[in-house]
């Protein structure tokens, strides 16, 4: 459960409210009735409204916002090791930078790529 005052980012509209998906918003109070569906009471500054939400439609702004700090990184290294031709940074984070035993023996058992094949290859499933 989120505290009172926390900045929140509209994520979904389960009840078909006109809720202003992908505007921040405020929690401004809890909804304790049992035999209601919501469970907050947000305030949209942008629209100068208030709604009732269930939990599911709202999520923590600093949340959301981590994620996307991370994606981006990910495709930045990504972008860098493609960049750079360095294979091995390319798989660590394509692998989510979990390097299994599997991978490595299948690395040593499989024969190496040239660079130039890397590359071909990498390009063949970017157009994929």
């Amino acid at each position: 459960m989120h505290h009172l005052g926390a900045r929140i980012m509209i994520v979904a509209d389960a009840f078909e409210q006109n809720l202003p998906v992908g505007e921040h918003g405020y929690i401004i109070a809890y909804d304790r009735n049992a035999d209601n569906a919501f469970d907050y009471v947000i305030r949209v500054p942008k629209v100068n409204r208030n709604f009732f939400v269930p939990s599911g439609d709202i999520e923590l702004e600093e949340s959301i916002l981590k994620l996307e700090a991370e994606r981006i990184e990910r495709e930045a290294l990504i972008d860098y090791a493609l960049a750079t031709h360095n294979e091995k940074l390319f798989r660590h984070v394509m692998n989510g930078g979990h390097d299994s035993v599997e991978t490595e023996e299948e690395e040593t058992a499989a024969e190496l790529l040239s660079q130039a094949d890397f590359i071909k290859q990498v390009n063949l499933r970017a157009w994929i």
